[in-house]
């Protein structure tokens, strides 16, 4: 029993490395998946209706996720998680995906990227709010620098054209941040693929009949960048980026793997300038690095 004792902490502490090293891996490529989600939601949104795009991606992922669950024959969610895997649905299959995808019909995917790096901002600000966490002034000082810097953005580019897709982005935005904070909490004792798992499943019964309802009335019309984007948005967003995500937030810690999503924004333009074509202007890669190095200032205050 002594020698026992006398080991447990050594091993308990190479355990824990492996698992922040994990968490980092897991993470990042996470990030990876979810770096191609804009652009390709912009492929998708060319041809299919807004609506449908979201009841679509969430049923294409929710039956993925519904095999997973059988197959591993987990329990279902007590009604304490149950609650929390709504608020986490809102979020991130509903909330978000609906919202993005219209405001791409009015702006370009690289500038919606912008918008993307106040969501490790926004994230954090839920985190606070459903820990009852105390930030320091100075965490709100670069949250609100993030912001102006975004919005002076916007407004240069010209709100006669773009004032309705940056809204709608903005939206989408604090609602993902919900859905993130939410599924990152709710994780740590239900685990992370099945966090994702269950909230797929239980938004089928919205998704599966927006699909229906809002169908392509001529499918020869759809071209084929828009179903791969669909393809895209459906398995590797909503649904395998999200295994890898709560799993690293869960093995390496909310706040210190949250900071990848950081990096989102710059793969993301580098995609939308090699897929999409899209121009990527010098102030729009300045207003990108402006807002991520507040909000690295906001996650180091954070506490």
């Amino acid at each position: 029993m002594n020698t026992k004792q006398h080991l447990n902490p050594t091993l308990t502490a190479d355990i824990t490395i492996e698992q922040k090293s994990s968490g980092w891996i897991n993470g990042f490529i996470a990030v990876v998946f979810f770096s191609g989600s804009m652009p390709a939601t912009k492929l998708a949104v060319m041809d299919f209706n807004p609506i449908f795009l979201t009841g679509a991606r969430g049923t294409i992922a929710g039956i993925l996720a519904l095999v997973a669950l059988l197959w591993f024959k987990e329990k279902r969610p007590s009604k304490f998680q149950f609650k929390s895997l709504l608020i986490t649905a809102f979020g991130i299959v509903l909330g978000f995906p609906i919202l993005s995808a219209f405001a791409l019909q009015h702006i370009s995917s690289a500038h919606s990227l912008v918008f993307l790096a106040m969501l490790p901002l926004s994230t954090a600000i839920f985190g606070v709010i459903r820990g009852g966490e105390r930030p320091s002034k100075i965490f709100w000082f670069f949250s609100l620098m993030g912001s102006l810097l975004v919005m002076g953005y916007a407004i240069s580019q010209g709100i006669e054209t773009s004032l309705l897709g940056d809204i709608l982005m903005l939206l989408a935005i604090i609602l993902c941040g919900l859905g993130y904070a939410e599924g990152a909490k709710l994780s740590k004792n239900l685990g992370g693929w099945q966090v994702i798992s269950w909230v797929l499943v239980i938004s089928l019964p919205l998704t599966l009949p927006l699909s229906y309802f809002y169908l392509p009335s001529d499918f020869e019309t759809i071209n084929t960048t828009a179903w791969i984007g669909l393809l895209y948005i459906g398995f590797f967003s909503m649904f395998i980026g999200f295994i890898f995500w709560y799993k690293g937030l869960a093995q390496g810690g909310i706040a210190k793997v949250g900071q990848l999503q950081l990096l989102q924004p710059f793969f993301g333009l580098g995609l939308s300038a090699t897929l999409l074509q899209e121009q990527v202007s010098m102030g729009m890669l300045l207003v990108t690095v402006g807002v991520i190095l507040c909000v690295a200032g906001s996650k180091k205050f954070a506490k």
